[in-house]
């Protein structure tokens, strides 16, 4: 039995959705269950040629043998959920706590229609805040009171806890990164909830004691989509220069590049009560480790980089991302 979350240590996009697919595959999980905050991040996962882009359903969904859940912490978008089923063809294995508070279209009005939300802090517009707002306020819908999701209905928590009871191997897929987490981020420049490890697990209403390992996922070259502060941002002429151009799943706006962040990495360890690193686009650090599976590939420049962010981080770094493909990645857990 085995219960892991998986968390992005910087500010989003780290790749945390080819991490949980990999070890998704390696681990064969029987549950991969979502926590965050809601549609407002998006997870890319390339398999071959294909690539994918989720907002919704868990980003493990490539690993076909796992029952794929959405827990009760998680605002739900009906009309993006039913898109995603429909798109990527899980419907019979997806399934969504009855707790999950719905997002309206008032709220992505509202979203969009706030100077302060849509300017200043640079919300996605997905309608996320001001949900959770209603939430708070105790006016919500939840997803049990929507005809339309009957029949994707569950006791997350409740079957989770059961499988490990049985033994069973459970994957906790968190979304969006540390540095934009309510209670830990560049507040006022945050999500709505906090994105924590710890917050991942009262998602899905599993307690501390049953978790195994935090794997936290950190990019070589750390990125930021929309406002706030970026401590070691570079410009763009630079990353375009160092050939790192990237641009947001759901918002499409072209990605903040920086180099590695030591403090910022350190207290993200810290407070998501890492066990295990996971390091994506070390073909960035030195392109020669494109495409490597194996860590005896990895070249000197690479492994001065990998040594120093796991004296920064305090943990073994085990999960080596060295392209986007699914395969391209090397694990010594």
């Amino acid at each position: 039995m085995s219960c892991t979350i998986i968390v992005g240590g910087f500010f989003g996009d780290e790749g945390k959705g080819k991490i949980v697919a990999h070890v998704a595959h390696k681990d064969k999980p029987s549950i991969i269950s979502r926590g965050g905050v809601g549609p407002n991040a998006g997870h890319t996962v390339k398999v071959g040629d294909v690539e994918y882009g989720v907002r919704m359903i868990p980003s493990g969904f490539v690993f076909p043998d796992a029952k794929l859940f959405i827990g009760s912490g998680v605002l739900v978008d009906p009309n993006v959920l039913k898109a995603e089923i429909e798109k990527v063809g899980v419907d019979g294995r997806i399934f969504i706590d009855g707790r999950c508070s719905i997002i309206e279209e008032e709220h992505i009005a509202q979203d969009k229609g706030n100077e302060h939300l849509s300017k200043k802090i640079g919300s996605t517009g997905t309608g996320c805040g001001p949900a959770n707002v209603a939430r708070v306020n105790r006016l919500a819908r939840q997803a049990k009171d929507l005809p339309e999701l009957k029949n994707y209905l569950i006791d997350a928590a409740y079957e989770i806890n059961s499988a490990l009871d049985r033994g069973e191997n459970v994957i906790l897929e968190g979304t969006q990164g540390f540095g934009i987490s309510l209670y830990f981020g560049t507040y006022p420049y945050v999500t709505s909830k906090d994105t924590s490890a710890s917050q991942i697990a009262a998602d899905n209403g599993v307690g501390p004691t049953r978790i195994d390992d935090v794997i936290v996922v950190f990019k070589a070259y750390p990125t930021r989509v929309g406002e706030g502060p970026f401590g070691t941002e570079m410009s763009r002429e630079e990353s375009h220069r160092l050939g790192i151009t990237e641009f947001g799943t759901v918002t499409h706006r072209e990605r903040r590049i920086g180099v590695w962040d030591k403090e910022m990495a350190k207290y993200s360890a810290m407070i998501n009560g890492c066990t295990i690193g996971a390091i994506t686009g070390i073909d960035h650090v030195d392109p020669e480790c494109y495409g490597a599976t194996e860590y005896s590939q990895l070249t000197p420049k690479a492994l001065e980089f990998l040594k120093q962010a796991e004296e920064d981080i305090g943990v073994p770094i085990k999960l080596i991302s060295t392209g986007p493909e699914m395969s391209q990645i090397i694990d010594i857990r």
